[in-house]
């Protein structure tokens, strides 16, 4: 018999996907007068959007001016002169890009002024890396995007992101990275947590990078996110409460306060949620799945100096979830007949539950040695646990806890010479988990077992990166990513990358292309005593996993009109010892294993719309792709059999998301959000739907909101309107059929007050 979800020992290793990102930027720039000569003196102010965080300089003799150790945002650069016209640039500072201003200053008194706006929407002009950027104003006003459990801040902005058997997929894969100011959350268990790594409200900025990394970024080569979280600088002695209360019992809450001074930033929250709907079910009625769960955030920046910055970042969270289950005895997916459950995936006798907790620590220390040297240090710890419990009436109970304790710590070094922005880095980590797997047949088709596992392993990843602008129009890049694995099996891999961009003058069109080689480390896999005799009496074996080989290209353009951002690229990935997973009979035991090869490429387009008579923006994310794989299990839990050529379960054709954020008279807004997805793989064609895919499925979520003064706030959000019911998929991935989730109506409170 089949359970409804468990996942044993998924443990694709990663955190070397994990991109070893700058903890800060640098922004650098020129100043010319009109004739082109350098302007010496001039003052020069960096301020972010959204927060009070602010530097100022002076350009030196040669009208060059950078900032060093600038945090991940928008920002808006001032330069005034003696004599001359005060002008501004809007910039987006990532951790792909370097960017470069260049001021043409008029003289005071002309009738020219000049403007320059690089609006946040658009990409880096010298990345090569497609990025998408998400804000906390986008959060919180994105219909449900805020709740602790959410995706949609991903979803409903990044093209090719959805969610499927409850994982959040994007690019054909779910091995997805983590990381929180450009520092690495290592988790290698995939697809074994529900949920973002971090609450959405407390983040400030989400940058989203999809491929097309330098050699400074890890190996996971489908999605990184990294998070750039509140600090306090966008508070003055302030907390924030939020309330909220909806259908389905459910509630989401957070209390939050943050301050700053001209050396010293902080920020905390605490939160809790609740709901009697909480992960995909296997039938459209909503039967044992209710989930709560609680956390909390810190961050702390100190400037010891001018050349020495502290950064603190913590959280935790415990999450339960009840597994929903089918309860109709006839279904497909039950099947009972003369007393026996014959169906695809039985789970009519099963009420499991899975419990979660989650801890992060990392400290980064940042120094300046000069306008043209940075260096950052950042040790880290995480910890990350699933306990997954069947109940005692099972047919099978189930126990698997796992509970996977991180050492490890990145430091990179990036120096500007010349023409080049070169960075070298060292990211390293020690791995322990402890595992207990347990079962007991109560149908009598097997011998109980318990089997406690204690594997380790290491990695080390050294990085070597440059970018060269032999032109202002024009970057190139090349690196190379030397790493080496020691668990299971002790492996080396050397990852070259290649990248240009290039910015077309006066057009301001940016076409990018790049091509690299990725290394994803294999999970830590152990099986031994009466789990091996168990595979065995399964007619099953267990052999050694070796990393993912992948091998990507892809090209793209950035299309700046009028205030409008469209942006389109187009991927190939082929991969070799492709991470996957399998069960044993019917115990729905899953265990990790590897494709000999799988093959995804598609084509994104995104669009971004100024603001629309200073009230609407639009934004559309596109995808079309394939994803396939093939060939023999090459490794892990296997029967020594070969897969037929053909599409992944994940695999979806289209998806479509358009979304609007309106602000309206009377200080509210209206934010909307469409999704379309042409339908994922049928596990089973005709039964009860026809052909090798799902139907096609939309849903439409709305929220309205208003601000009434400077304190409070109020919404009210309904996600999938039109209650309209669908099939996301019938695959054997946790355990069986998802349904998309029924109509969710709920109000929010913000209330904000000084102490």
């Amino acid at each position: 018999m089949r359970l409804i979800r468990i996942v044993l020992f998924v443990k694709v290793l990663l955190i070397t996907a994990v991109m070893s990102a700058a903890v800060v930027g640098t922004v650098r720039g020129v100043i010319h007068d009109p004739q082109h000569r350098p302007v010496a003196d001039a003052m020069v102010m960096i301020k972010a959007k959204t927060s009070d965080w602010a530097a100022t300089t002076n350009s030196d003799a040669n009208g060059d001016f950078v900032f060093n150790a600038v945090p991940l945002g928008e920002f808006i650069v001032s330069v005034s002169g003696l004599g001359f016209e005060q002008t501004q640039q809007d910039v987006m500072v990532t951790s792909s890009s370097q960017p470069v201003l260049h001021f043409a200053l008029n003289v005071a008194g002309s009738k020219e002024t000049v403007n320059v706006s690089a609006t946040a929407e658009g990409a880096p002009t010298d990345s090569q890396t497609p990025t998408t950027v998400v804000d906390r104003q986008q959060i919180a006003r994105a219909p449900g995007a805020d709740r602790t459990n959410s995706m949609a801040m991903i979803t409903n902005y990044v093209p090719g992101s959805y969610m499927v058997h409850d994982q959040l997929h994007i690019r054909g894969g779910h091995q997805i990275s983590w990381l929180v100011d450009g520092v690495p959350v290592p988790n290698t268990n995939i697809a074994s947590n529900i949920g973002p790594q971090f609450d959405p409200k407390d983040i400030d900025y989400l940058q989203v990078s999809r491929g097309g990394y330098g050699a400074e970024f890890g190996d996971r080569t489908y999605g990184v996110f990294n998070v750039v979280p509140r600090t306090g600088f966008e508070r003055n002695r302030e907390a924030e409460l939020v309330l909220s209360a909806g259908n389905f019992y459910q509630t989401n809450d957070q209390f939050s306060f943050g301050s700053h001074s001209e050396r010293l930033a902080y920020y905390a929250s605490v939160n809790a949620n609740r709901s009697n709907l909480g992960i995909e079910t296997p039938v459209p009625q909503v039967v044992h799945d209710a989930t709560n769960g609680y956390g909390g955030f810190g961050s702390v920046i100190f400037n010891a100096n001018p050349s020495d910055q502290l950064r603190l970042v913590t959280s935790f969270r415990r999450d339960y979830y009840q597994i929903p289950y089918d309860p109709f005895p006839f279904d497909l997916e039950n099947g009972l007949v003369n007393g026996e459950l014959t169906g695809q995936y039985p789970s009519l006798n099963l009420r499991d539950g899975d419990h979660e907790a989650d801890a992060v620590a990392n400290i980064s220390w940042v120094h300046t040695f000069n306008s043209k040297m940075l260096m950052t240090v950042s040790p880290f710890y995480h910890y990350n646990s699933a306990n997954y419990d069947g109940s005692l009436s099972d047919p099978i109970v189930t126990t698997d806890h796992r509970a996977s304790n991180y050492a490890g710590g990145q430091l990179s070094f990036s120096a500007n010479v010349k023409r080049n922005d070169l960075q070298v880095g060292l990211y390293s980590f020690y791995q322990r988990n402890n595992e207990l797997l347990g079962a007991t047949f109560n149908d009598g088709s097997g011998n109980a077992l318990k089997v406690t596992e204690r594997p380790t392993g290491n990695l080390t990843s050294f990085f070597l990166d440059d970018k060269f602008k032999p032109a202002s129009w024009l970057t190139l890049s090349v690196g190379a990513r030397p790493t080496h694995f020691s668990g299971g099996v002790t492996e080396n891999s050397v990852s070259p990358r290649f990248g240009v961009a290039l910015n077309v003058p006066k057009l301001k069109w940016t076409f990018r292309a790049s091509y690299g080689h990725y290394y994803q480390p294999p999970p830590l896999l152990t099986a031994s005593g009466p789990l091996l005799q168990f595979a065995n009496n399964n007619n099953l074996a267990f052999t050694a996993i070796h990393g993912e080989r992948d091998e990507e290209s892809q090209f793209g353009v950035n299309i700046p009109w009028r205030g409008w951002v469209i942006d389109a690229d187009t991927f190939q990935t082929n991969a070799s010892n492709f991470f996957d997973h399998n069960n044993i009979g019917e115990s729905n035991l899953f265990f990790p294993l590897t494709v000999e090869r799988a093959h995804i490429r598609g084509w994104e387009l995104t669009l971004r719309s100024p603001r629309l008579a200073h009230r609407a923006q639009v934004h559309v994310s596109y995808s079309n792709q394939v994803a396939w794989a093939g060939g023999a299990i090459s490794g892990g839990l296997t029967d020594f059999s070969s897969l037929d050529w053909g599409p992944l379960d994940h695999d979806q054709r289209h998806t479509l998301n358009i979304g609007a954020d309106v602000t309206l008279p009377w200080r509210a807004y209206l934010s909307t959000n469409v999704y379309y997805g042409s339908g994922f793989v049928n596990a089973f064609p005709d039964e009860p739907y026809p052909g090798d895919y799902l139907p096609g499925h939309t849903s439409f979520d709305l929220t309205l909101g208003k601000d009434f003064g400077e304190r409070f706030s109020a919404s009210v959000s309904a996600l999938n309107v039109a209650n309209r019911r669908y099939l996301i998929d019938n695959s054997v991935t946790f355990g069986g059929f998802h349904w998309n989730s029924p109509r969710e109506v709920f109000v929010e409170l913000r209330y904000r007050f000084q102490y």
